[in-house]
Parts: C-alpha cells; structure tokens; sequence
C-alpha cells in the first residue's frame, strides 16, 4: 500500500481513525472525511504528528455532491485514487413497530446510500489503478438484530452491492472487499439513533470487552493487501454467521436472548 491513495469515509474517529493510521503507517497518502470539521482537524493534526500523509476533508456521504466534491479533491491533492473504504455508517436502537420510519431512511441514507455515492464518485479512478472497493459492513447484514431494523437492513442492502459490484468488476481488475466485524470498541453505539431519532448518547455494551478499533484495522488492512473478498471478524461473529445459515429458528431464540441482556434494551 506504500504510495496508494486512501479515500476512508467517516474517517474522525473510530474504526476510521484506526484505518487512516493503519494505511498511513504502511506509506499510504490518506485523505478521510467526517462531518464535523473540528474532529476532521484533530485527526488530520494527530496523525500527522505520526508521520502519516493525510488530508481532512468535510463530507457528509448521503449528499451527492458531497461524494462528488470528496473524489476530485483526493485527485486535486494526491493526483489519483487507489482504494476507497465505505466506513462511514451510523446504528440505529428501537422496535421495529415503535420507531419513526424517518430514523430508518436516515440509516439507509448513510448506510447504503452513502456507500453507492462515494463508490460511484471514486470508481473511475479506481478502475484506472486497478485498485480496491472496500465495505465495513457488520455481522448484523448476515443476521438480522431485534431492535437495529434500519441498521441491519442497510447492511444486508450493502452486501448485496458489495457482491454484486464484485462480480461486475470480476474482469476489469477491482478488488472488491466486504469486512465484516463483530462488536468493536467505537463510538457508533454512542450515536445510535433511538426511535424518536436523537442519540442514544451512552453505549449499552461492555465496550471494553471487545475487539479494538486498531485490532479491527489490523484485519482489514492485511484484507485489502491480499486482495479478499470477504472477512467476518471474530469468533463471536464466524460463529453466528455459520450458525445462522444452518439452524435459523434455533439462531432466532439465541439472538432475542443475547441482545435482551444489553443495558435498556428495547426487547425485553
């Protein structure tokens, strides 16, 4: 990755950050972007305190133009684009039957077509270079999570793109990768959206107990390098997804359980 240029939407804090620094520290030019231009900055001067090649840039990925803009400045500054990664993503907390639909769409507008923006914006670019398409997407797009509806519909949608665009790819020399984590120590539980739309404002897990963001960055960069198509990350989340797929109803029952213990969960 040693003079790839690396465009990492939602790049301000967690698992963006620990991406930025991960590529960064392999030689990589790093543009990310974030909606708060105050986090984008502090970010930009941290790492490059460490040495790392990057530039902020203020997006919001469920704009157009936004995306637009964001792919001709990574050509303005660095002159191309290498890989993309479509980290930039927000959750959602609250009964499918209690929530207000407009949290939903603001998700999928995040989510999904966030991801479908940027990756249009930047796939010219990346087909010259012959580079690389990456997706965070969660476990929670192999099986669905009771009280994260929006959540877990924008991350099937996403493996759904993410597959396809694989495949359309297949003979033009695209890589595409689908990553997928389990629970990660990153502030996304915090912003969660609950039925009404405001931010949750505390996480309802155990953050200390899980994979870290720099762990998790680890993963993907080693991915992106070797060129794979999908990574399920840990052991918590292999096993559900494996066990999903060929005991659905008994998965059914665990889910519910499991995510009844959270703090103030909705299902009870």
């Amino acid at each position: 990755m040693k003079d790839n240029v690396i465009i990492i939407t939602g790049g301000s804090s967690g698992i963006g950050k620990a991406l930025a620094e991960e590529f960064g520290k392999h030689g990589s030019k790093v543009l990310i972007t974030g909606r708060n231009q105050s986090d984008l900055h502090a970010v930009v001067d941290e790492l490059r305190q460490k040495g790392i090649i990057i530039s902020g840039f203020p997006a919001d990925v469920s704009r157009p133009e936004d995306n637009r803009n964001m792919a001709a400045e990574a050509i303005r500054v660095y002159g191309k684009i290498d890989v993309l990664i479509n980290n930039a993503g927000i959750s959602m907390r609250a009964l499918f039957e209690e929530v207000n639909l407009d949290v939903v769409r603001k998700v999928m507008d995040i989510n999904f077509y966030g991801v479908l923006y940027a990756t249009q914006s930047c796939l010219p670019e990346i087909m010259k270079s012959k580079g690389s398409v990456v997706g965070i997407s969660s476990i929670a797009g192999y099986r669905g999570l009771p009280g994260r509806t929006g959540y877990s519909a924008s991350k099937f949608a996403l493996n759904g793109f993410l597959e396809v665009l694989r495949t359309e790819m297949l003979n033009k020399g695209v890589h595409v990768l689908t990553a997928c984590p389990g629970f990660t120590a990153s502030n996304i539980r915090k912003r969660s959206l609950v039925k009404d739309g405001s931010a949750q404002g505390e996480s309802p897990r155990d953050e200390a107990t899980m994979m870290t963001a720099s762990e998790c960055a680890r993963h993907i960069y080693r991915a992106t390098v070797k060129r794979k198509k999908v990574i399920i990350l840990t052991t918590q989340g292999k096993l559900t997804v494996f066990l999903n797929k060929w005991f659905p109803g008994w998965m059914d029952k665990i889910v519910y359980n499991v995510m009844a213990k959270e703090h103030g969960a909705p299902i009870q």
